[in-house]
């Protein structure tokens, strides 16, 4: 019997672009943080090129989200 194990996927939006990018699919969530922290500091995300960065997870949830001018804004800093 296989293991099973989460899935997360990283989506990159970019409203000056009007686009949606799938960044990385099927990933551990170790992986998808990587992914995420790389797209919210980097320099599309600095300039306002990106938006919006998410994590889901294999249910389509949305269990991260970066706002450009705003930073994370989900899960709120303290949650557990």
């Amino acid at each position: 019997m296989s293991e099973l194990r989460p899935e997360y996927s990283v989506w990159a939006f970019s409203d000056v672009l009007d686009t949606q990018l799938c960044e990385c699919d099927h990933v551990t969530f170790e992986e998808a943080i990587r992914w995420f922290k790389h797209h919210t500091t980097n320099v599309a995300a600095k300039r306002g090129i990106t938006s919006r960065v998410i994590i889901t997870d294999s249910g389509d949830c949305i269990v991260a989200e970066w706002k450009h001018g705003k930073g994370v804004i989900w899960p709120k800093e303290g949650s557990a």
